[in-house]
């Protein structure tokens, strides 16, 4: 048992995900403070200034915060919508560089064609 917690410890795998989990932490503390600083500042101004947090109702000798639930929920939509189209944005840089090695190699694979053609027509002759 030891000797396949040691391999599965110490594969590649398990120090990728932990880089992973770094990276993802700090890009994490970028995209709060993007939305913090930036995009709910602009959409606060779009919808006159509406702030959740103080919607409350008592049950009983409980207070329910569930303004706060709410302001969570369209945190979440705008982090989630800054997120789709950064990753919408970097996709389309990521799909014109695959074009362009596509048609890098459909130009190899015609000019060794023409070359395969050629060679056919000597050894015929």
């Amino acid at each position: 048992m030891w000797k396949e917690f040691k391999q599965f410890a110490f594969q590649g795998n398990i120090f990728d995900l932990a880089v992973a989990v770094v990276i993802g932490s700090a890009f994490g503390a970028i995209v709060t403070s993007f939305v913090e600083n930036i995009i709910t500042p602009l959409v606060g101004i779009l919808a006159g200034g509406i702030d959740f947090t103080g919607l409350s109702i008592m049950v009983g000798d409980a207070e329910v915060l569930y303004g706060n639930f709410i302001q969570s929920f369209v945190d979440f939509l705008i982090i989630a919508f800054a997120i789709f189209m950064t990753i919408r944005f970097l996709s389309k840089f990521k799909k014109k560089e695959e074009k362009a090695a596509e048609e890098e190699v459909d130009k190899q694979e015609q000019l060794l064609t023409e070359i395969r053609d050629l060679l056919k027509e000597q050894n015929a002759k």
